[in-house]
């Protein structure tokens, strides 16, 4: 404890104290906010404004500063050079040194770190360097995502991460490697501990720092911790990869507390963060390679605790896309079921039944809005044709941002309250997303057809009115 935070040797005093101790330290330090002016320290005028002119002058005063502003004294100067940029220099030149050493007694290495230090990735990431999955094979994508990550690792010496003391739920563990500390500094797992916003401001540093690809994981829910880390990560451009598990009320028993709702559309809502919610094992792995390929923005993945089984329309190019057509009955189709995640596999056995009626439907995977909208005109068009209205909105979460997409016309299965605590097949039961409810949301859309000649208008209705409108959530 300093009592007097202008007090310089006490301070110095507690930080060698600090230092002599093997454990961690933590000095409190007491201060006066606004210290040494006459009429404002110690007060909140100090917080937000400045001083003024007058003020200014009153307090150099009372310091004793004897000087115009920005006047350095060249004392200081002198002090400076001595003491810090010649000490400097000369610590600089011995490194160029040890650097023209290493080059000469390891050119290969060398330039492989001056290439990574240079934000180039050693080994370029392939497709074919994930394993080879089947049609039918099920597994949570949280499980995916560790077979995803693993295969990276074994490819990428750079790229590291861990979790927010919860590796093994967030399954964010590299398995060849042990746990980073002291003795062992080129392992790749990191304990971050609870510590989710300390969590992604490491990360986000050591992705300023250049030449490695990182990943931190923690629940879902847990988001809005590490959520400020996140924000900075995409307003400074960095290709730092987000892994958030048990991403909706399927966790079940866990309760409302550990049952995200609001958290997919506040990270939609951040801008230069690509959002990606697989649907199955191979999406999965389409997700973690347009991560490690990004160059300036940041990656959440959002995967389930439950087993989800490999579609045999996901496609791992077109996860790239954002939105694709994952099932359709024919090219005369009158309707559209969009789904994310683990509802794309509800949204196809749903569309079967229909068909099996002799409905005429689609059904698009939406792993990621942001890379769908960034698509351009024509290709939204034909994911998505103007002419069919009938659509429905499937999504274990917030309705809200899928209005944008059914319009007027559609429907939204969302979740707009908060979960509940039973067995997730019951959970899922109370909350409609059953093949069962969602057959019966489609039976009562109405199918509506625009002229194809016309198409902005029925936009540009949505856009001027969709603030007064709250769609059709039907739950």
């Amino acid at each position: 404890m300093v009592e007097d935070g202008t007090d310089l040797a006490a301070i110095d005093a507690a930080i060698n104290e600090a230092k002599a101790s093997g454990k961690p330290s933590l000095i409190e330090v007491k201060t006066v906010i606004g210290y040494g002016s006459p009429n404002k320290q110690g007060t909140n005028a100090v917080h937000g404004a400045p001083l003024g002119a007058e003020e200014a002058e009153a307090t150099r005063k009372a310091l004793g500063w004897d000087y115009a502003p920005f006047e350095i004294p060249e004392e200081v100067y002198a002090d400076y050079r001595t003491n810090v940029a010649e000490r400097g220099a000369a610590a600089y030149d011995a490194w160029k040194q040890l650097v023209e050493d290493y080059k000469q007694a390891h050119p290969e290495l060398a330039a492989e770190v001056a290439a990574i230090i240079a934000g180039q990735d050693p080994v370029e990431i392939k497709p074919e360097d994930f394993p080879v999955l089947e049609n039918g094979f099920s597994q949570a994508t949280r499980n995916s995502s560790q077979n995803a990550l693993n295969a990276a690792a074994k490819v990428l010496p750079t790229f590291l991460g861990g979790s927010a003391d919860l590796a093994h739920s967030n399954m964010t563990y590299i398995k060849e490697d042990g746990l980073q500390d002291d003795a062992h500094r080129l392992n790749r797992n990191i304990q971050f501990g609870v510590r989710e916003f300390a969590m992604g401001t490491i990360l986000n540093g050591m992705a300023l720092h250049g030449g490695l690809r990182v990943y931190g994981g923690t629940f879902f829910v847990f988001s809005d911790y590490v959520k400020a880390a996140v924000r900075l990560s995409a307003l400074q451009g960095l290709p730092v990869t987000y892994v958030f598990t048990h991403d909706s009320i399927a966790v079940g028993e866990d309760g409302p507390t550990h049952e995200p709702i609001e958290h997919l559309a506040g990270l939609r809502a951040i801008p230069n963060l690509t959002v990606l919610r697989p649907a199955d094992a191979r999406e999965t792995q389409a997700a973690w390679y347009l991560a490690l390929k990004s160059q300036s923005t940041p990656t959440a993945l959002v995967l389930t605790r439950q087993n989800l089984t490999v579609e045999e329309g996901t496609d791992f190019d077109k996860v790239a896309k954002g939105a694709y057509v994952v099932y359709e009955t024919g090219a005369d189709f009158d309707t559209i079921l969009l789904a994310s995640g683990s509802e794309v596999n509800l949204a196809v056995s749903a569309a079967k039944a229909l068909a099996a009626e002799g409905a005429k439907i689609r059904v698009v995977s939406v792993p990621s809005t942001e890379l769908f909208d960034a698509q351009d005109a024509a290709y939204k068009e034909e994911i998505l044709p103007n002419a069919v209205r009938r659509r429905v909105a499937i999504e274990m979460a917030a309705s809200q941002p899928w209005y944008k997409y059914v319009g007027l016309d559609g429907a939204v299965i969302g979740i707009d309250r908060f979960g509940a605590s039973a067995p997730a097949a019951k959970v899922l039961e109370e909350y409609g997303f059953t093949v069962e409810h969602v057959s019966e949301v489609v039976k009562k859309s109405e199918i509506k057809r625009h002229k194809i000649g016309m198409p902005f208008i029925p936009i540009f209705l949505e856009i001027i009115f969709l603030p007064c409108q709250t769609g059709q959530n039907l739950l």
